[in-house]
């Protein structure tokens, strides 16, 4: 854990300020960072790897979220609105994606737009309200999914009513295997990913509330209609109940350009734990 190289806003064309931070060299290959439910920028991951790799890793903040503004109504697809004048100001020419876990959708819906060069869903949230998973979600996130199909706006204020860094901490502790506790548990890990998670509540917890509903929805984009690669990153460990109900088993049967990696040896942190594969296969795609 490292801090940023670079830190700022950008502004947007409607007046909107978009909050970033980089790490790694200013000219190297860009990769752009979604980063997982309720964290803002300042979560990233590769340490010393993304200046070996010549990496310029680049973590945004969603509206709402930590030093990003709010955009009422936003959507997925507004998402890559605001995320191609961001690519365009910050000239990131061709950047590459990683989605972590609930930043899944959200890197995907960039590779639908045709941002981006190459997708790592890493952890990711699958799109757990489509039809496949009917049957195999945990009775919570079923009731979850249910409330936002329901009523999206009753649903954003329930999310929120829940929402705080406090509390998606405990989630986060007291829902993840031995292997993944070890790794958030980490002094220093511990320390980073708290700030994160305090600075992503920092204008209360309404941008969690919407990205939650956002990922739970139906998403607006079709994931057949993708054609760049992609490479699904699970552990086989992972048991988080909001990441993919069968470990992409069946997200890369609706992705042409899909590859899966199963990880034996790895659960719902490998975004840290198995850095330089992800980063290297993600690296092979773009140059």
């Amino acid at each position: 854990m490292r801090e940023p190289a670079r830190l700022g806003r950008t502004r947007l064309p409607d007046g909107r300020y978009l909050g970033w931070a980089e790490w790694g060299p200013a000219d190297g290959t860009p990769v752009l960072l979604c980063p997982g439910a309720a964290t803002s920028r300042w979560l990233a991951f590769g340490g010393d790897a993304v200046d070996t790799f010549g990496v310029r890793l680049v973590s945004v903040d969603r509206p709402g979220l930590g030093a990003s503004d709010p955009a009422p109504g936003r959507t997925l697809s507004s998402w890559a609105t605001d995320l191609r004048h961001l690519i365009q100001d910050r000239v990131l020419h061709a950047p590459s994606v990683v989605g972590f876990s609930q930043g899944a959708p959200f890197a995907l819906a960039l590779a639908a737009d045709g941002l981006v060069k190459a997708v790592a869903v890493v952890s990711g949230s699958d799109e757990l309200a489509h039809p496949r998973f009917a049957h195999s979600l945990t009775p919570q996130v079923r009731a979850m999914v249910d409330a936002v199909a329901a009523d999206p706006d009753a649903a954003t204020a329930s999310f929120a009513d829940f929402g705080s860094a406090d509390a998606l901490w405990d989630l986060v502790i007291t829902t993840s295997p031995e292997a993944d506790r070890a790794v958030y548990t980490d002094p220093v890990f511990r320390q980073a990913f708290r700030r994160a998670m305090d600075e992503a509540f920092s204008q209360g917890p309404a941008g969690y509330a919407r990205d939650t509903v956002l990922a739970m929805a139906r998403w607006p984009f079709d994931l057949a209609g993708i054609t760049v690669p992609i490479d699904l990153w699970y552990g086989q460990h992972d048991t988080s109940p909001v990441h993919s109900p069968d470990l992409g088993a069946s997200l890369v049967g609706m992705l042409p350009t899909a590859t899966r990696h199963l990880l034996p040896d790895a659960a719902g942190s490998l975004l840290w734990t198995h850095t330089e594969a992800v980063l290297r296969t993600l690296l092979d795609h773009a140059r």
